[in-house]
């Protein structure tokens, strides 16, 4: 199935209504990658019950294209395309409405490829749009060169073919996904002059990324504000990691292409101050500006940070700043939403959101809108900033998820699916309840975006899905409220006979992650070729507050695999699952449960798939980009870490892991291994591979020689 995803979308004013942009990708599996388009639609609101969308009538593709940014008046937008050279240069295209009006070709010895990754990733214009600032590799070093005379005197920027290069001193990388992706760092481009100029005075320990430009007024300065990722002793794996302490930070712009500005050629060498915002936290991120310009918002993951969970419940805080310049020593943080320690039944459960739109925010100026994870769904939230109240936007009796893409001053554009029905686009209308409370009306919008054959369609709508809620077993006194509480489990099913159909049994890696009730094309074709679906978010999973998340670490190998266990049972008593027909998928940390199931419970599943699995904590720690995990899974605490493992560390990394149990495995099983997985590097799969291939169990492999952690080429 060829159903795109919309990757970002941009709503801007216009006399005759607005008009919205929407980036999208959809699979290319000739060329095994992600093709990228462009496509544009007019919204016209005929009444209050009626919204149009007139659609362009075919998709622009953006062949070559890292990524597209539209100016904040709409008018313009920039294109920017990596070449996938290592050598060669980017190239930054200005487009208006019907022409390319400029383009700057930007070299290795200014910079390298500009930071697309969604995390470093900051590509921002200024208000008045004649400035980018961005976040890209920084500049192609210089190597030694070495001809048959020997070392040969002057650097090489690579043209010089006839001679050997040598190679610069080894640097930490942020692993997983970023393997020779050389330090983020931060540069503006003046668009009128093409001149590049890189942000100085940040230290090289400090990764940057996420920036945008602060409100600027007439006459006033203009300051860049950014995310830092500080290295310390060594990068971890960054990716899917956001336990990596991080600020937000600061500093002044000065134009140095500016020829009428005696200030700016005398300091075009100078630094200027840095300034850090978030010093009494240790997590700040996904910086946002309110309309008025006067309070800075940002997510925290602190809880991540403190506790050493890769991924936990956020908070989200607010800063006053500063309209004069004059930032003080000291900033009074506040608390918008904290994280949530316990949820009672229905009640918030706490924020996992991971990033902000790029303008978030209703024309009240005090109410942000985003999506997060409820329990087993995606919602859409608004936040008053000042009262700190969280309400929830997306109907409330709906189990699909919903997503918001954008908005259109205080109305919403969304996409809403779930595990058995295609993406669609809705649109919701703000109205004012009895009460005078924010509530939006949704209506469905036709689309072509996500349009599918009709077979695929009609095998769809056999199709039904039911969020099943299952209690624990086990539960002690010494277990946390939240860890107590159900479990949930989505059941996917076809089958309106007696009959069961097999079950899949659905395990999300992580731990510290969520399989939520969304549309996914892999799901939704394992179901519709008859099979019935049991998705587990065990304990530990994200969406059901902090106790529940933070009870797994150190029980991992024993708890989730009992809640996976349990949810099994639960299906089979229930009449979902014939005992005899089930089988395991799962990647990563659903792999490593995979594995622990087929060991621990050797007669219960048919058949099992693990994708880039955990299997053996003890040889994972010396080779993995993120060894922290091991110690703080294992242990459920980040005092244990250190690079040189204890033969006690090794020891209990081995009896927490699904080799100790490997001896009692028969279930046949098909292992997805990528052969550039930093995370899980490919021999930890194939150690578990051979050894049951020495005792005789029916396995097979694929590799993927190009494909890393998540297989998603």
């Amino acid at each position: 199935m060829c159903i795109p995803n919309i990757d970002k979308a941009w709503v801007f004013k216009s006399v005759s209504g607005s008009q919205a942009m929407f980036a999208m990708s959809q699979a290319n599996l000739l060329a095994n990658k992600r093709r990228k388009f462009l496509l544009s639609t007019h919204i016209s609101k005929e009444s209050r019950e009626s919204v149009k969308f007139h659609w362009s009538p075919f998709p622009v593709e953006m062949n070559g294209v890292s990524a597209f940014v539209p100016s904040p008046s709409g008018l313009k937008l920039l294109v920017v395309r990596n070449s996938e050279n290592v050598e060669s240069p980017t190239h930054f295209e200005i487009w208006s409405s019907c022409q390319l009006e400029k383009e700057f070709h930007i070299t290795q010895k200014v910079h390298g490829s500009i930071y697309v990754d969604g995390w470093f990733e900051g590509i921002s214009w200024n208000s008045d749009e004649t400035h980018v600032a961005y976040v890209a590799e920084e500049p192609l070093l210089s190597k030694p060169t070495f001809n048959h005379l020997g070392y040969k005197k002057g650097d090489s920027f690579g043209d010089d073919f006839g001679s050997w290069k040598g190679q610069v001193d080894w640097e930490d990388e942020w692993g997983e996904a970023y393997a020779g992706k050389r330090q983020p760092a931060m540069f503006v481009i003046n668009l009128d002059s093409g001149k590049v100029q890189p942000i100085k005075g940040i230290p090289r320990s400090l990764s940057v990324g996420q920036v945008i430009w602060s409100p600027n007024s007439k006459g006033s300065d203009q300051y860049l504000v950014f995310v830092g990722w500080s290295g310390g002793k060594r990068k971890l794996g960054i990716k899917y990691c956001s336990n990596r302490p991080c600020a937000i930070y600061t500093t002044k712009f000065t134009d140095a292409s500016s020829s009428c500005s005696d200030e700016s050629k005398n300091n075009e060498n100078e630094a200027c101050p840095l300034y850090n915002w978030t010093k009494s936290i240790s997590s700040g991120f996904s910086p946002r500006f309110s309309k008025d310009g006067k309070l800075l918002m940002f997510l925290s993951s602190k809880g991540a940070v403190d506790s050493g969970a890769h991924r936990a419940t956020e908070s989200l805080h607010r800063i006053n700043w500063p309209s004069d310049g004059n930032f003080s020593e000291t900033t009074n943080i506040l608390n918008v939403i904290q994280v949530v320690k316990y949820a009672e039944d229905g009640c918030f459960p706490g924020l996992y959101s991971s990033r902000l739109l790029s303008d978030p925010w209703l024309s009240d100026e005090q109410t942000l809108v985003l999506s997060s994870f409820w329990r087993s769904c995606q919602v859409i939230l608004a936040v008053n900033l000042l009262s700190g109240e969280v309400s929830r936007v997306s109907p409330s009796d709906s189990n699909h998820s919903w997503n918001i893409v954008a908005l259109d001053g205080d109305d919403i554009v969304a996409v809403c699916s779930s595990l058995v029905k295609v993406p669609e686009i809705k649109y919701g209308k703000k109205i004012l309840s009895t009460y005078g409370k924010l509530s939006w009306q949704w209506l469905n919008i036709s689309s072509p975006i996500f349009k599918c054959p009709d077979m695929v369609m009609l095998g769809l709508s056999s199709l039904q899905f039911e969020i099943l809620e299952i209690p624990v077993s086990g539960v002690s006194e010494d277990l946390t409220e939240g860890a107590k509480k159900p479990i949930e489990a989505i059941y996917v099913s076809a089958s309106k006979s007696d009959k069961c159909d097999p079950l899949v049994v659905v395990i999300h890696g992580g731990p510290h992650s969520l399989s939520p009730s969304s549309f996914s094309n892999s799901l939704a074709y394992l179901s519709s070729i008859g099979n019935s679906l049991l998705i587990v978010n065990y304990r530990g999973s994200l969406g059901f507050d902090d106790d529940a998340l933070q009870s797994l670490p150190g029980k991992v190998g024993s708890q989730d695999v009992q809640d996976v266990l349990t949810a099994v049972d639960y299906a089979i008593d229930m009449g979902f699952a014939d005992a005899s027909r089930i089988t395991l998928l799962g990647g990563s940390h659903g792999g490593f449960l995979t594995t622990h199931l087929i060991g621990q419970a050797p007669d219960k599943f048919v058949a099992a798939v693990a994708r880039n699995h955990v299997c053996n904590l003890a040889s994972m720690v010396g080779i993995s980009d993120i060894p922290d995990w091991c110690f703080f899974e294992a242990y459920g605490d980040t005092n244990h870490f250190t690079e040189a493992p204890s033969p006690d560390d090794l020891s209990r990394f081995h009896q927490m892991s699904p080799i100790s149990h490997v001896s009692k495995v028969k279930t046949p099983t098909l292992f997805l291994l990528g052969t550039k997985d930093l995370r899980v590097p490919v021999s930890n799969g194939l150690q578990y591979v051979r050894a049951l291939k020495e005792k005789g169990v029916q396995i097979k492999v694929l590799v993927f020689p190009n494909d890393n952690h998540p297989l998603d080429r």
